[in-house]
This record gives C-alpha cells, structure tokens and sequence, in this order.
C-alpha cells in the first residue's frame, strides 16, 4: 500500500443518548475505518452516554474515501449490536489545509463552516479552525440507521505521517 497523504487523528469524546441494546442499557464501544484500515475505542459498560475520551490515528490514503464511525454494542456471548453510524468527509479539511498554505492565519481563525444537510452526518454546525499551525474540527455526529444517538469527536488533521 502507498504512503498516506496525512493521519486525520481523531479524539473521540462522547456518546449522547445511545440507543439501548440490553435491558437496561448498552455498552458501547467506536469503529472508525477506511478502506482497509480499522481502529476501536473500548466499550463502556451500560451507559447510554458513555465518556470515551480515546485518540485514534487513522492514515488517510485516499481522501475521496469516508472515514466511518460505527457504534456497537459489546455482548460477551452473542455477536455485537449495531447502535447506528456516521461518516467524516475528509475533503473540507484538506479544502481547509490549502486555504492555510496560501493565507496565513492567527491561532483561532475559523477556516470554514459547515451547516448539518441531508448529505452529511452533522447534527449542528461544524467549524473548521486554524489551531497552532494545524487544521482541527468538531464535529456532532448524528447517528443513522439507529433510533437515537449521537457521537461527538474532535478531529487534526497530521499533514506528515512520521509526526504523529
């Protein structure tokens, strides 16, 4: 496999109100994957919204691909429920990376702003934001194919693999 373009590292925060799969509650736990590439968080036992607090570094190798979010549920005995998805579009940061290299900003700039749509995952705006010399996002991620839920993750995008 070819040397990737950057690492989108990915800290992914929190759940906010995930759907329960046992009785009571679920314990739920992040798959983040591109192409063939696949990185989990650990599962929080029955919390609906559940603290991850965790750091995944996934390099990107083709931007044109989503980065998908799964959230499941760990059971011991059977296999794992689905609790829903989402997906990060790469491009708008890399859109955002170019911007910087032309324009110099201050620490804090917002770069971009992306409004939730039909055609993304976003459950409020999100901001693309020039942060000590690196292209971050935060971003609210409503679950699909689920009743409820949403994830919460904070992304930077690393433009020199080795530097992670």
């Amino acid at each position: 496999m070819e040397d990737p373009i950057g690492v989108l590292k990915i800290h992914v925060k929190r759940g906010v109100n995930l759907a329960v799969r046992d009785s009571k509650a679920s314990d739920p736990y992040v798959v983040v994957k591109t192409n063939k590439q696949r990185l989990k968080t650990r599962f929080v036992k029955k919390d609906c919204n559940p603290e991850w607090d965790e750091e995944l570094d996934l390099p990107i190798h083709d931007p044109d691909l989503p980065v998908k979010l799964k959230v499941y549920d760990h059971d011991t005995f059977t296999l794992d429920d689905k609790m829903g998805y989402a997906e990060i579009d790469v491009k708008p940061i890399l859109e955002a990376l170019d911007t910087t290299k032309v324009n110099h900003h201050p620490s804090g700039t917002v770069v971009n702003k992306i409004q939730p749509s039909r055609t993304n995952f976003l459950a409020e705006e999100s901001c693309i934001t020039w942060e000590q010399g690196k292209i971050v996002q935060d971003l609210c991620l409503r679950l699909r194919m689920v009743e409820r839920g949403l994830v919460e993750i904070h992304v930077t995008w690393i433009d020199d693999p080795g530097a992670t």
